[in-house]
């Protein structure tokens, strides 16, 4: 079981350089969990592939829809105290933090892409390419 930041779930769905890796990420790890606001964060993603004219609205709903059924059952709420006081220790947004806060919370690792979160909270985030790359899990 893993935490998978938005970014990771959005790799698999909308194609990019990363979406290999997060497809590997998937193969090694099928268990992916995430905050339930990742769901907030990939629509706001969609809307904007939308609005670019890079998706449909008929692809951007068939993507929420095979995502959510995805993490079904995976999404957990995290605590405030806690996704505040790692803002506080860390000047990362509350939204990253949510992520973060989900891994102590379960004491597993946050996959990501994102710079700050790996730099911020080097115990808790691994970066995508290096999830993929280590044989050991």
């Amino acid at each position: 079981m893993i935490v998978v930041d938005t970014n990771v779930i959005g790799y698999l769905y909308l194609s990019s350089e990363r979406s290999g890796q997060a497809e590997q990420a998937l193969l090694k790890d099928g268990e992916w969990v995430a905050p339930v606001l990742w769901r907030s964060e990939l629509r706001n993603v969609l809307a904007q592939y939308m609005r670019k004219g890079f998706l449909s609205f008929e692809d951007a709903v068939r993507i929420m829809d095979e995502a959510t059924r995805l993490m079904e059952g995976l999404e957990y709420e995290v605590n405030s105290l806690d996704v505040l006081q790692l803002v506080k220790e860390s000047g990362c947004s509350a939204y990253d933090c949510e992520f973060v806060a989900l891994a102590r919370d379960l004491g597993i690792g946050l996959v990501t892409v994102d710079k700050q979160i790996l730099r911020a909270f080097p115990a808790e985030a691994i970066s995508l390419e290096e999830f993929v790359s280590n044989s050991g899990g």
